[in-house]
């Protein structure tokens, strides 16, 4: 058994300021999403996009992450609470972020702007989807700092006992996700992407990854107590997850091969 680190969640004070570690990790996602992208267009590459429209869309995409994150976290894990208390929503120190409802915000806003600027709508997303896991990777770590979304009692020699979590040891599994849907989904898309042979390829692998990924961890993880297992063995996590690896294959393997050159085109929204 290895022991848990104990960092205070909370990195500084100012007064009723506090910057914490899981607010900074996804301030990190953010910028080292925004500079992967940006890095694509070295030497003078051209991508498929201007380069000026990069701005414009990571200043939504951050917008539609962090809202659909907060209302997916409300309708996916907790609606009966937030119906009975609404203001909570808006009260996002008191934890509770989705990702799937993030993906969700962030996909609307971006084909917002895509079709306001006229951008090809699967190379966009190409370009910046391969980024995303690094700030997904920087969020689970911040959930283990956090010492929250713990695994399931385990007695392997790297178990935890979370403060959170009694004192059964647990699986890490904040740091399987970490590794799995950040670090590994990173490398693997990171290098895809130049090797790809239709636009919308990159998209697709990450749905079908990621929803992979999460499903294979979730089996570690100790389900949300409020929900527990939603459909037999599986939590709400990993049904949504399921459903992501569905919509990554049936957009790899029936939609991009019939539409040609046309599925680039935002008209096919």
């Amino acid at each position: 058994m290895l022991q848990f680190p104990h960092i205070d969640p909370v990195i500084f004070r100012i007064g009723p300021f506090a910057m914490r570690w899981y607010g900074l990790m996804y301030i990190l996602g953010f910028l080292a999403s925004y500079g992967l992208t940006v890095y694509q267009f070295r030497g003078g590459r051209k991508p498929g996009i201007p380069r000026e429209a990069v701005d414009d869309l990571f200043f939504y995409l951050i917008i539609g992450l962090i809202v659909g994150a907060r209302l997916g976290y409300a309708v996916f894990y907790n609606l009966g609470f937030y119906i009975d208390n609404p203001l909570e929503v808006f009260m996002v120190w008191h934890g509770g972020m989705s990702f799937h409802g993030g993906l969700i915000g962030a996909f609307i806003a971006g084909v917002i702007i895509i079709i306001r600027k006229n951008l090809p709508l699967f190379t966009t997303v190409d370009l910046i989807i391969p980024t995303a896991p690094v700030g997904i990777c920087l969020g689970r770590i911040g959930n283990f700092i956090n010492g929250e979304l713990f695994g399931k009692p385990a007695d392997v020699p790297w178990a935890m006992v979370f403060p959170q979590g009694g004192p059964v040891p647990r699986h890490p599994s904040q740091l399987y996700e970490a590794f799995f849907e950040g670090l590994l989904l990173f490398v693997i898309l990171w290098f895809y992407k130049d090797r790809k042979k239709r636009e919308g390829e990159v998209f697709a692998l990450f749905l079908i990854l990621y929803g992979a990924f999460r499903t294979f961890c979730e089996f570690f993880r100790l389900p949300d107590t409020q929900l527990g297992h939603v459909l037999g063995p599986f939590s709400m996590g990993q049904v949504l997850s399921l459903i992501m690896v569905l919509l990554g294959a049936a957009l790899m393997f029936l939609y991009l091969p019939k539409r040609g050159k046309s599925k680039n085109s935002v008209s096919t929204v």
